[in-house]
């Protein structure tokens, strides 16, 4: 099918086409009326565009016609970037070397036409255009002879928000039976007459619940305590042994292992089992050859206790003999009933819903219902698509559509996903395209699926939203619709982080841009024939490396010009050698993502790019990146994130005027990176992950923040101990930047000795009043009193203030609700100050602090969650000894954990008398956890707490002891 993309490339001409050709390619002698012209004709086509994508389904000259109007639009928007960065550029030159003979009122002309003398640009392009115009008219002749209908217009976004309302598809009723089937199956007792390690498959067409269902049985809390490890593998085609060997022995031992040969893993395999009864999910298998399978079932086999299972979901009934199921343990899963699927549909469109539009709409539902056929991913997908349609002539309009007469495998499938797909705003149809780049069962996480998007184009910026808002927007709106699933949600927003595509709306996506999306798995030698097998037309491409030792690139890419994505993953050994040649070859590129591909030099031919928008080259070994990077005009997005040999980034790096997203985070704390010339960049960026502070006086790099007032999110200063004058951290303007959510303070220097206290610098920081969480490291400064803007502040981190004896008096800030504190090697009591409730204690009053008109003084007064971790020397948590009816101390308090104090003595009298308090923590306290735990002294107190857990062992809290709780990430990282 033709891609949908066109509608968008088409909007994007015509928009660059009225603000910039007649301006300035008009200068060019005959040039003007061609401009006119290509103006006219794109018009044309897209006054006819919504018929064309409708018509292209049933007829095949449509479908070739819109692939070739789809190239020439690509070439189009080539050329209209290169004129517009060649602007942009010329723009750059004049301003760094500004001439008085130029008058301002004429400057932008003639800046544009000096930058083309030099090198001959507008004629090239001027050329180019001339050329387009010819293709472009065989285009429209042609068009006249289908008799398109004229545009009704655009599909409008729903008017309310519907971040919040996404239905996991975890949650889906429907298949109660199966499961209870299946779960009996996997817990069932051994016979003699079984074999050793059962294998029970699900066997069903696409679409209709395999994986859910497999998810479902999965995170049964009966299957979850019955098995000591369970296991989760995406298999798909091809059956990839190595692969399904690493991903088993990475949930076993919570690592990824550095292991290669298939041998040498399924020996650490039969290692790690130990005795353990396990549960091993293979989804979605098309393996016929039982040979692949055996070595690995047979590794597992050795040393599992009995009762330990393997739960395979395929398409094939074959397949399920092939991987070792006996008919009894072979369950097809049928089409859901009617009345099963018109209950499901109705979850998803009436979702919402009164009572009265329910009633209206209810008998049309029953009948697209029927259209379902019992699939359950269609009845989602119509349902998801139905739930923002309140008029019955909108359901009407699904329930009639000529899409359902259309004949072509899986159409049970087709219809809905089509419709659901056309239903989109034309703006948002490239956008759940481009996923069709990624493999199946690919996690893409939301920030960065939303950043590629706009590398291509697909978001544009209005006067009253970002580019990213409505990349946010689009999101929601496909998660809505059922495009997306498998949700990972932040724990304290609910927004979704990561995602998947099923595999048979993956299959949509992919059938929808045919030769023009592909990833490739390489592992070996055969990567040049895997590469052959694809159109030289691509446009994205995706390379996945399954073999660690691969260090050559497919010399074949350099054949794919076209491509505007290429995105290698999967850990390369090293991409040295290939790089300059890829660069070459690969002139259209608007995103290249290398991360982790042993990178150790970056070459200048890289500043060729012109296009690019979008580069990742985090996780490598780059010590510098060169100076015609600050050529690329273009860019929008630059990670060089985790390059631990990173030592500067490039000097003129403000000349990057479309620089949004800039990432520079390093792991440690003790890392550094040149930073300078960022004055150019206030205008666009929105995220500064990290800024290292360096120089003093004059030389100082920190006023290089002042002008970078759109920052969003988060900013971490690092390297604040370096600072002479708290008048250098003025010259910041933090308090400008009002987008700005969380702030992380870095006090560390890299001097023998600091000149100025840190409290100095904190109180000169003055961040702006949205501020609401606040991290500070390495602090080595005193807080009598705390800074005047700390008031509102929702959250605060506290780690390694190796000086402080004593904790400041955060009892007085009326809307925390998070504290962590850790690594205070000094602190060996915590008293009464920490509460903040003496009226000599700082800067906000008891009067402030009292909040009801009985005068009862309240010291945190909604902190729900309080962590100490790794504080060896702290002894005593003073109490208040006996109850005050004028003071109320933590109210709010849900979560107390504390980790690594091996000297607490015990807990103060007031942590109990709230009543609130659902969880207790306690890790490798063991003076505390002998007094709190049953049979000790503090166990009438602690008795009342709904969960407590106590643990000596680090080593004992799982893969990873900073993921003890999910709520635990933020404060042991």
């Amino acid at each position: 099918m033709a891609d949908a993309l066109v509608s968008v490339v088409l909007e994007q001409l015509s928009l660059l086409i009225a603000q910039k050709v007649q301006k300035e390619v008009g200068l060019v002698a005959g040039v003007k009326n061609e401009v006119r012209k290509l103006e006219s004709n794109f018009q044309a086509i897209q006054a006819v565009l919504a018929d064309a994508e409708q018509r292209q389904l049933k007829e095949e000259s449509i479908k070739r016609w819109m692939g070739q109007l789809k190239d020439v639009s690509y070439d189009m928007d080539d050329v209209l970037d290169e004129w517009s960065t060649a602007i942009a550029k010329s723009q750059t030159k004049v301003n760094e070397h500004p001439r008085k003979t130029i008058k301002k009122v004429c400057s932008f002309m003639i800046f544009s036409c000096f930058c083309f003398r030099e090198v001959g640009l507008r004629f090239h392009v001027a050329r180019k255009i001339q050329t387009l115009n010819d293709r472009i008219d065989g285009i429209v002749r042609e068009k006249n002879t289908f008799h398109f209908k004229l545009s009704e217009g655009e599909t409008k976004l729903p008017e309310r928000k519907i971040t919040a309302s996404v239905i996991d598809a975890t949650e889906i009723n429907g298949r109660e039976k199966d499961k209870g089937t299946i779960v009996k199956m996997l817990m069932s007792e051994s016979s003699d007459q079984e074999p050793a390690l059962r294998t029970i498959s699900l066997v069903g067409m696409g679409g209709i619940g395999k994986t859910t269902l497999a998810q479902l049985v999965y995170n049964d809390h009966q299957v979850e305590t019955h098995f000591g490890k369970r296991i989760w593998v995406c298999v798909s085609d091809p059956f990839d042994e190595t692969r399904i060997a690493k991903a088993i022995l990475e949930a076993l031992t919570g690592s990824a292992q550095n292991l290669i040969e298939l041998q040498a893993l399924l020996e650490k395999i039969q290692e790690s089992i130990g005795g353990k009864r396990f549960l091993v999910v293979l989804d979605d298998v098309w393996n016929e050859d039982s040979t692949k399978w055996e070595q690995l079932k047979n590794s597992l086999k050795r040393g599992c206790l009995p009762g330990s299972r393997f739960l395979v979901t395929t398409r094939n009934t074959k397949v399920a003999n092939t991987m070792g199921s006996s008919s009894i343990d072979i369950l097809e899963l049928g089409l859901l009933s009617p009345d099963e699927c018109c209950s499901l549909f109705s979850q998803f469109a009436f979702f919402e819903k009164n009572s009265r539009e329910r009633e209206n709409l209810e008998e049309t539902g029953r009948k697209i219902a029927e259209r379902c056929k019992g699939l359950p991913l269609a009845a989602k997908t119509l349902g998801s698509l139905l739930r923002f349609k309140r008029s019955r002539a909108e359901w009407e309009s699904v329930l009639n559509n000529h899409v359902w007469e259309i004949e072509e495998a899986e159409d049970k499938l087709l219809a809905p996903l089509w419709l659901s797909y056309h239903d989109l705003p034309t703006k948002m149809r490239p956008c759940f395209l481009y996923c069709a780049v990624f493999p199946k069962d690919y996690t893409f996480e939301r920030d960065t699926l939303i950043k590629l998007w706009m590398a291509q184009g697909f978001l544009r910026e209005t006067q009253n939203q970002e580019m990213e808002a409505t990349g946010g927007e689009c999101f929601e709106a496909l998660a809505a619709r059922s495009f997306f699933q498998d949700f990972e949600k932040d724990e304290d927003d609910g927004r979704i982080i990561k995602c998947k595509m099923h595999d048979m709306v993956h299959d949509f996506a992919q059938s929808m841009t045919k030769n023009e999306s592909f990833s490739v798995e390489i592992d070996g030698g055969q990567a040049e024939s895997k590469m052959e097998s694809f159109s030289r037309d691509a446009r994205h491409s995706m390379v996945v490396f399954r073999n660690h030792r691969t260090d050559s690139f497919p010399a074949t890419i350099h054949s794919f010009k076209k491509l505007r994505s290429l995105i290698v993953d999967g850990y390369p050994s090293s991409m040295n050698a290939a790089l300059p040649n890829l660069i070459d070859n690969l002139s259209c590129l608007r995103t290249l993502k290398l991360s982790r591909c042993g990178i150790e030099e970056v070459p200048s031919n890289i500043g060729k790019l012109i296009h690019l928008r979008h580069v990742d080259l985090s996780r490598n070994e780059i010590k510098e990146l060169p100076e015609e990077m600050c050529e690329l005009y273009n860019m929008q997005t630059l990670d060089v994130s985790d390059c631990r040999k990173l030592e500067k980034l490039p000097d003129n790096i403000g000349n990057l005027i479309r620089l949004r997203h800039l990432r520079v985070l390093r792991r440690s704390d003790s890392s550094f990176v040149e930073m300078r010339g960022f004055e150019g960049l206030g205008w666009c960026l929105r995220e500064l992950d990290e800024f290292h502070v360096s120089g003093s006086g004059e030389g100082s790099n920190i006023g290089g923040l002042k002008n970078l007032n759109h920052l969003q999110g988060t900013l971490k200063i690092k390297w604040l101990g370096d600072v002479k004058d708290p008048d250098e951290v003025k010259k910041a303007e933090l308090k400008s930047k009002k987008n700005l959510t969380q702030l992380r303070l870095l006090f560390g220097s890299r001097r023998e000795r600091r000149v100025i206290r840190d409290d100095e610098i904190l109180e000169a920081l003055e961040p702006p009043p949205n501020i609401d969480s606040l991290w500070i490291f390495n602090y080595q400064g005193i807080i009598q009193v705390l800074p005047s803007w700390i008031n509102k502040l929702r959250v605060v981190h506290l780690r390694n203030w190796g000086k402080i004896e004593n904790l400041p008096s955060l009892g007085k800030l009326p809307f925390l609700e998070e504290l962590y504190a850790g690594w205070m090697e000094s602190v060996r009591k915590v008293g009464s100050e920490f509460l903040g409730m003496d009226a000599a204690a700082g800067d906000i009053s008891i009067g402030e602090m009292r909040a009801s008109p009985s005068n009862t003084i309240i010291a945190f007064p909604r902190l729900k969650t309080l962590s100490f971790w790794d504080m060896r020397e702290w002894e005593e948590w003073e109490g208040e000894g006996r109850r005050n009816e004028d003071k109320t101390i933590m109210p709010s308090l849900l979560s107390l954990r504390i980790l690594g104090c091996p000297k607490l003595k015990a807990l103060p009298d007031y942590i109990f008398q709230s009543t609130t308090l659902e969880k207790l923590r306690i890790y490798q306290c063991p003076i505390l956890e002998e007094q709190l735990k049953e049979g000790g002294k503090g166990w009438p107190n602690t008795s009342h707490t709904p969960d407590i857990t106590f643990k000596l062992k680090r080593n004992n809290m799982g893969k990873n002891a900073n993921k003890m709780d999910g709520d635990l990430v933020h404060a042991f990282n």
